[in-house]
């Protein structure tokens, strides 16, 4: 690298002395085509007196150069990226039977695009109330299935109410499908079991058969339930099924299934099988591949299955998109994971765990339901490979994020918003081309033709063999002369036979140099730069070329860009030296919807992590940061109690993707039959800001998807009874008065006794004596009684 770096610095002093730092005139370019390929901020002149006796001013510059240099406005060209929006209806509020309904606007544009330039345009989706609903019930009739046939016998008329609160305008049918009619798949012998497959088992079963439309779509919901209880299911010989075919048939149908063009489809898949797939049919010698058209008989029976493979996970896709259709995959337990990973392969379609008699099949398809009408993404059909298109999304809380082109956890009546930016990174041969952008599943979609701008108008008015050009030596093109092989010069006066060795002065750079700077020859006094097999070379003095510029693993610009003089013009979405720094963000984004799950920075599409013990490709995983626990209990607070940080800063809707789930308590089994694993399981619990408990459980499966179990009632401490409180405090002070009453009157007692004792001692030893008072006197007359006789 440190050997270029002189060079490197050499091209570029050179490109500045002689054209300036101005990106249109550095390339030296000939043609008015040419000129436009440059830049977008790029015009050109083609007056045929412009420039005249000033050889040095470029036909290819800023628009504002020519004018100022005497450029007429009318010789100047400079197509522009325009915007037009040919319709533009509003969006609807409720579906009507009257009204067309839109939930897409605009609806069509036009763009008119130059190389390098981007137009940007926005596009509204919006989920319309009471839309209507086409539910086709597509049945494995498999031996298997036997339990579950009679349970759909008992649930035919509850499904129908439970949808019909979705939607007032509910259109329901039937299918079934077992395998196709032939060995080994069928069942041959004894003979009698081509018509009752279950002789072998004492059973009665009808025959077997691919697929068949029982009941095409009908208003008249109780004939499901009707045609359901006719049915009996039928026997194969293998383990996996012919859903796959029956699905090709029941979407690509439209007519005899009855799909309607303004209802929103869902088709049900419902087995406990895994599927055969495109090329399995070669075990029975069936090579056609499956065609995606329709093959149903009079009565409605598919009549290629003996002659048509199974269809691929593409083609099945591309006839989803196609036909507007929402593929629901209700299957038992044991093949939930085969089931998960083909959703990953096919975009729209949802999966649920079916119970082991199809009891939970009404609630899996409500919320089915609910989740396909719950979000929008965007699909796009038909772009052209030479245009790029970034997308950023506005969703419930009007934050824009980059790199989006979904939205997720809406209600019916939300609107949506998307940004588009569309550049253009070369001209494709036509002159026009039109794609779609259509919400995945709606009939709706906004229709965008681009023009490109990539000629001029005065190559129209291009005269071969012109006089101008030194009588018929080239083609005046767009005000310069084409010149005719052999022939140099403005007007091509020059041929390559006249070489003057005096004309090598005005094709040095500086006197240190060589001519032509060692890659082309001094023609007539201009250089003729050497075509070289590594790329372009051009310049006044072959200074330029298009090869001599950082690479990156081996590929020049990284692939990403444009070599000009010496230095990378990296395409859209890509920047840095070499081009090989992607300014796409939506690789940084994690499940929660952060860049870098808010623990470090998106460099290049990387995410750099910077929180200390936080790892991962989006920086998702992190020891020491707070668990599983402490993150979702934000998301509990916002999504069941509607309160908590996420609701003020309206960020929920963004950070929690997660599915929520309200149960009355928690278990080891959640979501059907599906266990729970150890190590994909968490259970927590925590205090709300009334001090009840609330409990949860977190549950991430293999494909990433999360599922909040959250009881619905949190453990609050029950309140005081507030007799009981006075009663007890009654008691208390009526308690507390009687043993302080005891208490005093133990201490008198105590203290009383210690007084007589006291008294006691003192009297036992008091000693008493006779003796004369001295107060006394006697008496002065002393009287007998002769009465008294001593009584």
């Amino acid at each position: 690298m440190g050997h270029l770096l002189p060079y490197l610095v050499h091209l570029f002093l050179f490109a500045s002395n002689v054209y300036g730092s101005n990106i249109c005139t550095s390339r030296g370019v000939t043609t008015c085509q040419e000129c436009l390929v440059v830049h977008p901020s790029c015009a050109w002149c083609s007056d045929e007196v412009f420039g005249i006796g000033r050889s040095s001013l470029s036909r290819c510059d800023l628009k504002e150069n020519l004018v100022k240099e005497g450029c007429s406005a009318a010789a100047i060209e400079f197509p522009t990226s325009t915007l037009d929006i040919q319709q533009n209806n509003p969006l609807s509020d409720k579906a009507s039977s009257t009204a067309v309904v839109t939930q897409i606007r605009p609806q069509k544009l036009r763009l008119a695009l130059r190389i390098g330039d981007t137009k940007r345009f926005t596009v509204a989706v919006k989920q319309v109330e009471d839309y209507p609903v086409d539910l086709y019930y597509l049945m494995d009739l498999s031996y298997s299935m036997k339990d579950d046939l009679l349970k759909l016998q008992t649930l035919g008329n509850k499904l129908a109410e439970t949808m019909g609160k979705t939607t007032s305008k509910l259109h329901m049918g039937f299918g079934a499908f077992v395998d196709k009619t032939t060995y080994p798949y069928m069942i041959t012998y004894p003979k009698e079991a081509i018509k009752n497959p279950c002789i072998g088992i004492n059973d009665q079963c009808q025959a077997q058969f691919s697929f068949k439309n029982v009941l095409s779509l009908t208003e008249k919901v109780s004939r499901f339930t009707e045609e359901v209880q006719k049915q009996k299911v039928s026997r194969n010989r293998d383990g996996p099924e012919g859903g796959f075919e029956a699905i090709m048939q029941a979407m690509v149908c439209k007519d005899k299934i009855g799909w309607r063009p303004d209802a929103s489809h869902l088709l049900v898949l419902t087995t406990d099988a895994k599927s055969h797939l495109a090329l399995d049919g070669r075990i029975a010698g069936i090579v056609q591949p499956n065609d995606g058209e329709c093959h149903l008989d009079d009565d409605n029976y598919f009549n290629k299955s003996t002659v048509l493979d199974y269809p691929s996970l593409g083609l099945i896709t591309d006839k989803l998109s196609e036909n507007n259709i929402n593929l629901i995959f209700a299957v038992t337990s044991n093949v939930v994971p085969l089931y998960q990973e083909y959703s990953q392969l096919i975009p729209g379609t949802t999966v649920g765990t079916l119970s082991v008699d199809s009891g939970n099949v009404i609630q899996l398809i409500t919320d089915a339901y609910e989740k396909i009408r719950s979000k929008v993404a965007l699909e796009l059909l038909g772009v052209p490979e030479e245009l790029d298109l970034s997308f950023s999304a506005s969703c419930l809380n009007g934050e824009v994020i980059r790199g989006l082109s979904s939205c997720s956890g809406l209600k019916i009546g939300d609107t949506v918003s998307f940004t588009v930016d569309a550049q253009l990174r070369s001209c494709p041969k036509e002159k026009s081309r039109t794609f779609t952008i259509k919400p995945l599943g709606f009939k709706d979609s906004l229709e965008v033709t681009v023009d490109f701008a990539c000629g001029c108008d005065c190559e129209a008015k291009a005269v071969p063999n012109s006089p101008v050009c030194s009588n018929g030596n080239g083609t005046y093109e767009c005000g310069v002369c084409q010149c005719h092989q052999g022939r140099l010069g403005s007007l091509c006066e020059c041929s390559q036979e006249e070489y003057h060795p005096a004309d090598d002065a005005n094709c040095l750079p500086n006197s240190n140099s060589s001519i032509c700077n060692g890659r082309g020859d001094c023609l007539c006094g201009q250089c003729s730069c050497h075509s070289d097999g590594s790329g372009q070379i051009w310049g006044k003095y072959c200074e330029c070329d298009d090869f001599n510029c950082l690479h990156f693993k081996g590929a020049l610009c990284s692939d990403h860009g444009k070599c000009n003089c010496g230095f990378c013009q990296c395409d859209a979405g890509w920047k840095g030296d070499n081009c090989n720094c992607t300014t796409r963000t939506d690789t940084c984004v994690s499940s929660s919807g952060l860049l870098c799950s808010g623990r470090g920075n998106c460099e290049c599409g990387v995410c750099q992590c910077t929180q200390p013990g936080a790892f991962g490709d989006t920086c998702d995983r992190c020891p020491t940061c707070p668990d599983a626990c402490t993150i979702k209990k934000q998301c509990v607070e916002c999504q069941h109690f509607k309160r908590g940080q996420y609701i003020s800063d309206n960020s929920c809707n963004r950070i929690c993707k997660n599915e929520i789930q309200i149960v009355d308590q928690l278990s080891q089994k959640m979501d059907g039959n599906v266990e729970f694993q150890q190590h994909t399981a968490v259970n927590c619990s925590y205090k709300d800001e009334n001090d009840c408990i609330v409990r949860f459980q977190y549950y991430e499966d293999k494909t990433g998807k999360s599922i909040l179990y959250v009881v619905k009632e949190p453990e609050c401490p029950e309140g005081p009874d507030i007799l009981v409180v006075l009663l007890a405090v009654a008691g208390a002070i009526l308690l507390l008065g009687l043993v302080g009453l005891l208490i005093w009157k133990l201490l008198v007692t105590i203290h009383d006794r210690k007084e007589y004792a006291k008294f006691e001692e003192e009297r036992s030893k008091a000693k008493w004596d006779t003796g004369n008072n001295p107060l006394y006197k006697g008496a002065t007359s002393t009287f007998t009684n002769i009465a008294y006789r001593g009584n």
